[in-house]
């Protein structure tokens, strides 16, 4: 009994961008999860603490566009972080307004701790990337992220 011809090849494969980013993903994601383990934090929960210094005084609602989570999820992520000490939510009297959040002292040294070793790891040498290469991927990467949201 024979086999029939395999429909993809691993060229085929190859050749799948969205495959080959998942593919990336992997080894990427778990190294800044050891990065962030060191400081007990996710790669969401670091993404929130630096679009916060970034830009202090961000809405909720903002912050969740900027790190692409929901917004229901964002509440519960906020939370946490307010617990630890990390960010404030600065809600004064702002009856129907957005709340401000900010960095505390504590969640600005902790980026700048986490945020040097991901500086480190982002290095293009580090990444098997010329500088260019690594300006082009990263260029490429946030058009497939625009592109994203008409999904």
């Amino acid at each position: 009994m024979s086999r029939p011809a395999p429909k993809w090849s691993n060229e085929d494969i190859a050749a799948l961008p969205a495959w080959t980013l998942v593919q990336a993903y992997h080894p990427v994601a778990r190294r800044f999860s050891e990065i962030f383990a060191a400081e007990q934090l996710s790669p969401v929960q670091f993404g929130v603490l630096l679009q916060l210094e970034a830009t202090p005084g961000i809405s909720q609602a903002e912050l969740a566009r900027r790190i692409l989570v929901r917004q229901q999820s964002m509440a519960e992520l906020l939370s946490g972080l307010v617990e630890r000490d990390l960010l404030r939510r600065d809600a004064g009297n702002r009856r129907g307004r957005a709340i401000p959040l900010h960095l505390t002292v504590t969640g600005r040294r902790l980026v700048e701790r986490a945020g040097d070793a991901v500086a480190e790891f982002n290095r293009p040498q580090r990444l098997g990337l010329t500088a260019g290469e690594a300006e082009q991927l990263n260029s490429l990467l946030h058009k497939l992220i625009d592109a994203s949201r008409e999904w």
